[in-house]
Parts: C-alpha cells; structure tokens; sequence
C-alpha cells in the first residue's frame, strides 16, 4: 500500500515537472484579515484538475463554495479516503471556537479542520487569497498552481463583526447586495444590518399593508449636493422602489450559504415619515406628509397610541417571516419628542404609565416592542439613544455617537456593538485631497479606521465581555450608485475586518498596508471600485527651537517622493525629499510619489502661511476629544488651513458641548496687527459655530465680543484698531448650547469644531 501511495506520488511529481512552463508559482501569503497563527513551510502543494476534495455532511457550505469557485477545474467532493493531492475537510470537535479553523497545507494534502461549517468556511477564505486572482471570476488558463506550504491556527476576536447598509436613501439591486454580501463573507464578516426604512423611502414589501410600497417607497424628488450647501436644490425626479419579499427571501438564502446573518432594521418610532406618509394616521396630528425628499430629522414621528404598535407589530410579524436572525434592529436614534409634546394620546400614555417625560416615553416605546419581540423568540439591537429615558431590559446597544454609549450599556451588563462615527462611519471622506466626491463629511482615513480598540479602556475586564464587536455604517445620502457605495466602503472595510478579527497584538499597520496593495489585484478582477489612497502623501509642520520645518511620508514602501517648492507639478527631475524641509516663507508644497520612473496616486499640494504663532506654544482648557483630536493643540497654529468640507481632518479640533479657553504663548513681546480663526458650521452632523468669541490679551485689553454671522466658512477676522504688544493671547469660546428642536441631534449640546488661528 505504501509502494503504491509512492508511486501515485512520483507520477504525479513527473507530471507535475513536465508541466512547470504552465503553472502559476505559489504566492506569498498576505491574508487579509491577519490569522492569529501562520507558519510558513517549505515545499508547495501543486493543485490541477486531478486535485480531489474529501468531505462530508458536516461541511456542506464551505464544500459547496470550494467547488463553484474552483468550477474551472470541475471538481467533485467525495467522501472516499484519498491521502495524496486532496484537499481534505476534516472535523474536529478539539477546535473550541465554532468560527475556528486549522488550514494545514503540505506537499500532498491541504487539510481543513473545523468544528463546525462555519469555521471550515473562513479556512476556505484563507485558502481563497493562496490563489490566483483570475478564479474570483472563473476565468483561470493556467492548468495546474503552486500553493505555498504552510500551517494556519485562526479564529476571530470578536463573535459580531459587521457591516450595514441604508437602502432607504438610495435603493440598490439585488445583484448588487448579493456582491455585497460576498465581500463580508471574503474578509469573514459574518454580519449584514440592512437598513430597510427611513424618512426618504420604505424599502421592504409588507403585504397587509400595500400603501408602505404604493406610497412609501418613492419620493418626488431628491437634494442635489450637501445637505448644508444654501440654497438647496432639487432634481425634480420621482425616485423610488422596494424589495419584494421573494427577492428577500432569495437574499437571505444566499446570504446564509456564505455564513453571513441578515438583521433587518425597521426604524421607529423615528426616521418614520415615510410610513407617516403612506397611513398618516400612524402620526400624532394624522395629518398627510410627504416622503422626506433630503436626509435629516424629522417631527413626523410615530404616534404611541395603540393603533401604531398593532401596526408595528403587524409589519414584525411579516419581517420575522423573511429574517431568521436572533436579532431585529428597531432603529430608536433622532427621535424628535416635538410632536409627543402637544400630542394628547401621547401625553395620556405618559401618566396613564407613570413616566417621566417623553424621553421615558421613548423608553416605554421600545421596551414594548421589545416585549412583543422577545414574546417572538428575536432580541432586538437599537443605537445608542435608547439608553434615554431607561434602557429596554434585554436590549443590545450599538454606540455610533462615540464610545459613551457603549461604556454605559456594557456597565448595566447589556451587549454592545461598537460602530463610533469616528471610526466606523464609511460615509465619512477619506481623504484630505480635494477632488475627492462628495461626503457628508468629516473625515475618517484608512489608518484611523486600523486604529479602533472595539473595547473601551474605561471598562473592566468583567464589562468588556459584553462588547460583541463592531460595524461599519454606509449612509447612502451622497451614494446614488452601487460604484459610489464601493469607493467609500474599499479599502477601509479591509481594516475594520482586521480589527474584529485578528488579535490586536498582530496587528501593524504598515505590514496591512502592505497586504492592502497587494488585495488590489483580487478587487480588480472582481471589479470593485475601490478607492486607492496608499500613494498619497502625508505632511506635518514641526518646530525645532526657534526653526520651522515641514515633514512628508508616505505609507507605501519602497517608493521615493519628489517636490517642488514654486508650485509646480513634481517631475522625475524634482528634488527627491530626504528630510524635513525648512519654511522661512509663506510656501506652496507639492509633492508626488514615484515608483521605478512611474508616478503614482495624485499630486500632493500644501499651502503654509507662516504667521507670527507658527510653531509658538499652545494649550486649551479642556482636553483634545478621542474622536476628532485633528493633529493636537499645535494644529491650531501650524500654518496650515483645515478642509472647508472635512470637518474631521487633521487641521479641524472638534469639542463636545464645551467653553473652550485657548491661549497662544509666543515667547516674548510681539506686535500684533489681526488675528484670524473659523469654525465649522455643519449643523447636519450637531456642530454649530459660537455665537461670539472674545480676544485677551496679557495686556489687560479685550476686544469686543464678535457676533459670528452664517457665512460658509464661518471666518472671524478681527483687525485690532492699534497694535497690540503682547506675549500672550486668549480665545474664550463659548460653546453654541442646546441643539434646538427640529433639528438633527435636538436636545443635546453642539459639537464645536475650530480652525487655524492666523496671528499676523
């Protein structure tokens, strides 16, 4: 028998070397996201068409997608007992991690051992990035590869690792959500939150109620450009459509055979004007409403009389049907109380309840639906304003406005998702360049992404057990098309895998950005749009004593940068940057990355004003938010201009609901003519400019406060009627308050977000 094994293996290896000039040679592994074990062996297994797959029942779905992927070589699994050139699924209940998997690859075998499906199926994606891109589309010519040998041990950090997708702003095929979906289970995600209801249109077919997909899921029209943009205009084009339920079912079919979970979101009580639109009676005035024709928040919310939770409970009932996830996802997030206030069956629930005020009449709301959810068997998950009020008793969290949320869900011992706007939030630019197409705003660039710790520090070991892990958001409003929702998603989807699934102890950012130019190829021939950042340059201005100088690098490696100082575009006969260049005048930077004579990514281009508190001394009386610290206190006087559109950049400091005390130290008496700032004014997304600011001076002398008008870049420009010799100067700004009512983040205080300070 062995003679015989050794033979089958020699011929095999004859074959195999006669046939060198036409197999792909075996790639160096860069797995994307990183396993938490790899070993690199020597030798390589060769796989042809007379390759056999050996398993079983216990591995139906990781089988089924080895073979349809592996259909150029039209493989059949059997379960006969063949060691040599087999790929081999094998049980193996000594694995704890029902997600885990061993991928041991040697010369004759490539074994695949799991406890469950599952875990065989992200063995499988791993196995997937050995190989040759041109099998993602079926269209491989080379008749037999080399895998290189090596072993695997993996299983993943956290048990939620997911991405979301609002189809009410813009409504996407269901090839498109299939592609979607493909890409979560690619880089092991296992979850997809479909957004399936909003103010701008109701996506999902409820048949009890006809008028959801008659009325609701169109709208007249739709904003052209940022919602903050004066005037607003529209396209005058009715837009609109829905999911069947036969097309859901099909979905979830499909979703479930890539091991990927579908929680639907049915958003109450608001984000509901849509549904308010179709059964007005839904409503607290009855009154009709129109489909929302631009994003924001809305008054038309749910009423909490009887009639709207038999109609919730009617469209649960038909949701619970087509989705068989633990968990519906109930919205609960901007839901204006204007409306509840003068409503009297509203104001009737409350004392008929014994509550409080209409925050507790939100809690009492969805703790209801919870009930009703919970009496179906399902959980449900809302974000992070259902703590208002009392939290539902079995209710999971997901944090989107920071970290707080979160911390506070985890210490009342609820389950947590992490997904900060900060950090998660793929509807954000992710890039400082200029040309790139239209966001919401801020700012949220591939190695901030990389950067997020899903556990907050403040909890304890004991509190971090509830996080079940993160999210990332794609809010459509600025997404039209299925290639828009691509580019904002790719690359940045490949860090948040590698944060929910590798140990954060493997993690290191320059070796994924490695792996990241490498996945390029494979988004290529899947033909997904990705956006392609790694050849872009980052710059900072430093102080040395009493020298400025301007740092550059780029995170891609072995590439050189060449620059010019006049503004002209950099050519391979520019100066190559070594090290830091001196600023001694107000200078245009421009920059380029090059490879082997070729240039790659876009131009790089930096305007530094050297005003009089460049490279001064700084400090502010409250410290730098987690979330949006820009480039520390020092970014306020480094020459350089924030965004006018990326509010997040690393110029813009953002501060939550707080007075702000900032004082500029320039080291000695110096005359001072005007002094310059600005501040964001995105009331879209909670920031509201100051209403004044006041100027000190070491002098004794304050300038009159200055009333901040509504102009698009929020400038104040104080010219001091004399000069000024001072060392020291002083911005007192008070925070905007209260976001007033009607208004998106109503009730809370204002984000207040501050430029440069210009100093001349």
């Amino acid at each position: 028998m062995k003679f015989a094994k050794r033979l089958s293996l020699f011929l095999l290896l004859c074959i195999t070397f006669s046939c060198t000039n036409n197999r792909v040679e075996a790639v160096v592994p860069q797995i994307i996201p990183m396993p938490l074990s790899e070993t690199i062996l020597e030798g390589e297994f060769i796989f042809s068409s007379e390759t056999q797959i050996v398993s079983n029942e216990s591995f139906k779905i990781s089988t089924r997608f080895l073979t349809e992927y592996l259909s150029d070589f039209n493989l059949k699994a059997s379960e006969a007992e063949v060691n040599i050139n087999t790929i081999q699924f094998i049980k193996d209940e000594t694995i704890l991690n029902t997600e885990g998997y061993t991928l041991d690859i040697s010369t004759e075998t490539i074994k695949i051992s799991a406890k469950t499906d599952q875990g065989a199926f992200y063995a499988v994606q791993s196995l997937r990035q050995l190989l040759p891109e041109s099998l993602e589309i079926g269209n491989a010519t080379e008749k037999q590869f080399a895998i290189q040998c090596l072993k695997i041990e993996d299983e993943p950090q956290f048990k939620y690792r997911g991405m979301h997708l609002d189809v009410g702003r813009h409504l996407f095929s269901t090839d498109f959500i299939k592609k979607y979906i493909d890409a979560l289970a690619m880089l092991k995600m296992n979850t997809f939150h479909w957004h399936l209801t909003e103010d701008q249109g109701w996506r999902i077919e409820i048949k009890k109620y006809p008028r959801l997909t008659e009325v609701a899921a169109f709208r007249d029209e739709t904003l052209i450009g940022h919602y903050n943009t004066q005037p607003q205009l529209f396209d005058g084009k009715r837009y609109g459509g829905f999911y069947t339920q036969e097309q859901i079912k099909e979905i979830v079919k499909y979703a479930n055979n890539r091991n990927v979970t579908i929680i639907p979101e049915i958003e109450m009580p608001g984000h509901s004007q849509a549904a308010i639109a179709a059964y007005p009676e839904l409503g607290c005035t009855g009154e009709q409403v129109k489909v929302a024709q631009k994003g924001g928040v809305f008054e038309a919310i749910y009423c909490s009389k009887d009639e709207t939770f038999n109609f919730i409970e009617d469209v649960l009932d038909e949701v619970m049907e087509l989705f068989p996830s633990e968990y519906i996802h109930i919205g609960g997030d901007e839901a204006p109380k204007t409306r509840w206030k003068s409503c009297g069956k509203c104001q009737k629930r409350i004392k008929d309840e014994g509550l409080k005020d209409e925050h507790e009449l939100q809690s009492y709301f969805i703790s209801r639906v919870e009930k009703y959810l919970n009496s179906k068997g399902r959980q449900i998950i809302g974000w992070d304003e259902i703590l208002e009020g009392g939290l539902a008793p079995n209710a999971t969290v997901m944090s989107w406005r920071g970290f707080n949320g979160a911390i506070e869900a985890a210490k009342q011992h609820h389950n947590v998702i992490l997904t900060p706007g900060s950090h998660c939030y793929f509807d954000h630019y992710q890039s400082e360049n200029e040309e790139e197409p239209l966001a919401i705003g801020g700012f949220l660039p591939l190695e901030k992404v990389y950067s997020l710790n899903p556990i907050p520090e403040e909890l304890t070991q004991e509190e971090a057990k509830y996080v079940l892990g993160a999210q990332g958001n794609v809010w459509t409003e600025y997404m039209p098309t299925s290639q828009k929702v691509e580019y904002m998603v790719f690359p940045r989807i490949l860090a948040l895998s590698e944060v929910v699934w590798s140990n954060p102890e493997n993690k290191n950012y320059n070796n994924f950005v490695s792996r990241v130019e490498n996945f390029h190829k494979r988004l290529d021939v899947l033909d997904i749009n990705y956006a392609n950042h790694l050849y872009e340059i980052e710059g900072e201005v430093v102080s040395k004593e009493t020298n400025i100088f301007y740092k550059m690098k780029t995170v891609s490696k072995g590439k050189i940068i060449r620059y010019t100082l006049d503004g002209s575009e950099p050519t391979l006969k520019s100066d190559i940057y070594n090290t830091a260049i001196p600023i001694t005048n107000k200078v245009t930077i421009k920059a380029s990355v090059f490879h082997n004579n070729e240039k790659l990514g876009k131009t790089f281009s930096q305007k530094i004003n050297l005003h009089k508190a460049v490279g001064k001394q700084i400090t502010i009386n409250k410290a730098l938010n987690s979330s949006y610290p820009g480039s520390g206190a020092n970014g306020l006087i480094n020459g350089i201009k924030g965004s006018n559109s990326r509010y997040g950049d690393k110029e813009w400091l953002g501060f939550s609901g707080e007075d702000l005390e900032i004082t500029i130290d320039l080291g000695e008496k110096t005359n001072v003519k005007s002094i310059k700032t600005r501040f964001h004014n995105g009331n879209g997304q909670w920031i509201y400019a100051p209403k004044k600011v006041e100027f000190w001076f070491d002098v004794n002398d304050r300038i009159p406060s200055a009333v901040l008008l509504n102009s698009d870049e929020m400038l104040v420009n104080i010219r001091l009627e004399k000069e000024v010799n001072t060392r020291y100067i002083t911005l007192k700004i008070p925070n905007f308050g209260i976001i007033p009512e009607g208004k998106q983040g109503a009730g809370h205080k204002a984000w207040t977000f501050i430029d440069e300070i210009i100093v001349k």
